[in-house]
């Protein structure tokens, strides 16, 4: 059985974080001077898509789609499921690889491509969406089983 609250706590943290992301794309060259801006844009796509793998990884065991043989197959078989749209899930494998890169070759990551990453956060808006859909329309089933 889905746990809401967590769900919900989950996407909320999505949400934060993408706020956060979405101020620090408009940030000026003073700001990213700073040596400290990249580190919290960093920490926060981490943040954000490792609340995504939680929440995958939850959605996958509560309806025994699994379990996921790593992190990008939990957001396959999501797509799989028609939790995400399979065009969806293919870039959600694809952030789940970015923050692996993040987590594990912090030193060796390209700067520049962690920057043109916040010109484009639709994949983890969409997430959200999607995954507030799905939980709203299992909340109904039940509601009405």
């Amino acid at each position: 059985m889905v746990d809401l609250l967590r769900i919900q706590r989950l996407l909320r943290g999505i949400t934060e974080e993408l706020s956060f992301l979405d101020g620090e794309a408009r940030a000026g060259a003073e700001r990213r001077s700073d040596p400290i801006w990249l580190r919290g844009v960093k920490y926060s796509f981490v943040a954000a898509i490792e609340a995504g793998v939680d929440t995958a990884q939850h959605l996958c065991a509560s309806a025994g789609w699994g379990p996921p043989a790593d992190n990008g197959d939990a957001m396959r078989l999501l797509g799989e499921h028609g939790v995400l749209e399979p065009e969806l899930a293919v870039g959600l494998r694809q952030a789940v690889g970015f923050r692996n890169v993040l987590v594990h070759d912090y030193a060796d990551v390209d700067d520049a491509i962690v920057v043109a990453r916040l010109e484009d956060l639709s994949h983890l808006r969409q997430f959200v969406s999607a995954v507030a859909r799905y939980v709203v329309g299992e909340e109904r089933r039940t509601e009405s089983d």
